[in-house]
């Protein structure tokens, strides 16, 4: 039985399967679906949980090399917001485009996890990988 870590199955079920470059995606709760990909919702109540509560339980579990966000997501949202997205990644590099060229990253992901944020454009798409030193 797990008893720390990632205790959903389902979630664990996607982290056991990504191998080297391949996507995860940590999506708000209004995000775009995708049919083919595989999907864990884990929203319970607004916000509850966000995106970046699922990343920072992800983090330790596997290495992220890349972050993909919208570049909406600086537009709409205060530099507060911003700034608290800035030291969850720490060195992990990221990437704004906009938000229609980031989604045609997700039909290759290994899957999706889909909160209740509310964060506007909040959905990062994770590349695995080391950071390089």
């Amino acid at each position: 039985m797990l008893n720390k870590g990632i205790l959903n199955p389902y979630i664990n079920s996607l982290i056991s399967r990504v191998r080297h470059n391949n996507i995860l995606v940590i999506a708000d709760r209004g995000f775009t679906n995708f049919p083919l990909v595989e999907i864990v919702d884990i929203s319970l109540v607004d916000d509850i949980p966000s995106v970046l509560q699922v990343f920072e339980a992800l983090k330790p579990n596997f290495d992220i090399c890349q972050i993909y966000m919208a570049e909406e997501f600086n537009l709409e949202n205060t530099r507060a917001i911003q700034d608290k997205y800035k030291k969850a990644y720490g060195r992990i590099p990221v990437t704004f485009e906009p938000s229609d060229e980031m989604k045609k990253r997700v039909p290759n992901a290994i899957g999706i996890i889909r909160t209740a944020d509310s964060i506007q454009y909040a959905n990062m798409v994770l590349v695995s990988g080391r950071v390089e030193d």
